[in-house]
């Protein structure tokens, strides 16, 4: 009983296997239909290319980007100064630490390369930001920022909201 049944089991498994295969008629019907054309009924060869329009280049009025200074992000924080003559608005920051002799070591080694770092704290987050640079506009804290980007690549803006 077990043999029979194992065995139209197997038979129906393979029958199940077979019974889907795609017929080569089948391709042929759709190979032939593709070729002839539904519209005119004419057959469509390769040397029939249907027409197209040329396309025309136009030139376009050369505009030059002066700046990006709108696109770049500028982290908002409150901060107060540790050491320094004074934050501006837009202010380079170099380095972010959270204990103040590792912000003391960058910003003396910022000093000996003739920058005038200062250190602020953020008390919201507990971190002290070495600040490279420091002005009042967008573009010029920017500019310093790309400058700084050569040594320090994770050179970021900031804005303080005092």
């Amino acid at each position: 009983m077990k043999k029979t049944m194992l065995l139209c089991a197997g038979l129906c498994l393979a029958l199940a296997f077979t019974g889907c295969k795609p017929k080569e008629s089948a391709y042929k019907k759709a190979y032939e239909k593709a070729q002839n054309n539904p519209q005119t009924g004419e057959d469509n060869t390769w040397g029939d290319a249907p027409v197209v329009a040329p396309i025309v280049s136009t030139p376009v009025n050369d505009s030059k980007v002066v700046d990006n200074v709108d696109n770049v992000s500028v982290r908002e924080e409150k901060l107060t100064v540790v050491s320094g003559a004074g934050l501006k608005d837009f202010s380079v920051v170099v380095g972010s630490f959270s204990l103040k002799a590792n912000a003391e070591g960058l910003q003396s080694k910022l000093a000996s390369e003739g920058h005038a770092a200062q250190i602020a704290y953020n008390a919201e987050r507990n971190m002290y930001r070495v600040i490279a640079s420091t002005f009042d506009s967008k573009y010029d804290a920017v500019q310093s920022r790309t400058q700084f980007r050569t040594v320090y690549p994770d050179a970021w803006l900031l804005y303080n909201q005092r």
